[in-house]
């Protein structure tokens, strides 16, 4: 199987580039570096079925004869991250909505399977816990940078299904609710290697806003397992599906087991939105998936929980040292 994988540097994308290179397929990377990092892909460049192309997923010229040549697409390439999305606005926008038209197009015309990775932000401000696909979104004002993200992502959710509807596209949309693991950066604002990094360095971790604010945590592996059993599940083209973990923790205890879990003396420091951001932010207060639909389809729960899933960051990030 020749797999292509867009996005491939970055977390989520190497490690799904690892699974199937264990599998014993051939993959083709391609990632423009913006926020993926080579160091992520490293480990398989003498492995003669890797394969990495630098380049844009705007760039027509450059996805249309690697989706020519693949027999399935995981589109991960996109603007991700709370730090990046509040100061590039412009760059989130672009990059999620025309290049994940850049893939659909091309997908439609070669016809071949496609996964899109999609995120729990376009529920928005919904506070109907836990979310279900059906629901409403619920997103703040276009003042604030932030909603940019879940606004483009639904563009490409529609985009998505209406390639779906008309070309018969086989497409599966992913939602993916705070994927956590090894190799993740904190660099543009993802809260749990941030935690782990000033823990293991013995600086204060920082809190944004009060730290009541709650998420469900995912294990990169379950993550994986999961988006390649919904390909290879008819059922699920044509659909939006949710893919996380439902073990709830406020961001304060998240801080608090980190502490815990690295034997750190860190001190926990609160820091306004304001003073974090240097702008007006506006954040929800509780993300939880229902993961019904994902049951039904294909008996998917979270193998790893958070204690582990923390351990194994911990364990790498010092390797890291």
């Amino acid at each position: 199987m020749k797999i292509l994988i867009t996005g491939g540097a970055g977390f989520i994308g190497s490690h799904l580039a690892g699974h199937f290179l264990s599998s014993g397929d051939e993959v083709t990377v391609l990632d423009n570096l913006s926020t993926g990092r080579l160091e992520n892909v490293e480990i398989f460049s003498q492995n003669p079925r890797y394969f990495f192309v630098k380049g844009d997923v705007c760039d027509a010229a450059v996805i249309s004869p690697l989706i020519k040549n693949c027999d399935m697409i995981y589109h991960l390439a996109a603007a991700v991250g709370v730090q990046l999305i509040v100061e590039q606005p412009v760059h989130t926008i672009t990059t999620n909505i025309f290049g994940t038209e850049t893939v659909l197009k091309a997908a439609a015309e070669f016809d071949k399977k496609l996964m899109l990775a999609s995120t729990s932000e376009v529920y928005g401000k919904n506070s109907k816990i836990p979310f279900s696909e059906e629901d409403d979104t619920t997103l703040g004002c276009t003042r604030l940078n932030r909603w940019s993200y879940a606004c483009s992502k639904m563009i490409d959710e529609f985009l998505a299904l209406a390639y779906h509807e008309k070309y018969s596209l086989p497409v599966v949309i992913c939602r993916f609710f705070n994927t956590i693991g090894p190799r993740q950066t904190g660099r543009y604002g993802m809260v749990v290697p941030r935690f782990v990094r000033s823990a293991l360095a013995g600086r204060p971790i920082e809190i944004y806003g009060t730290g009541r604010q709650s998420r469900c945590f995912c294990n990169v592996s379950d993550i994986i397992r999961a988006m390649t059993s919904l390909m290879a599940c008819p059922e699920a083209y044509g659909r939006v599906i949710n893919v996380g973990s439902r073990e709830l923790i406020t961001i304060i205890d998240l801080a608090k087991k980190v502490i815990e879990l690295t034997g750190s003396a860190s001190e926990i420091k609160y820091l306004t939105y304001e003073q974090a951001y240097g702008r007006a932010f506006d954040d929800m207060q509780t993300r939880m998936p229902d993961l019904s639909r994902i049951g039904e389809l294909i008996g998917y729960s979270p193998q790893k929980n958070l204690d582990e899933t923390l351990q194994e960051i911990i364990a790498f990030e010092k390797e890291q040292c």
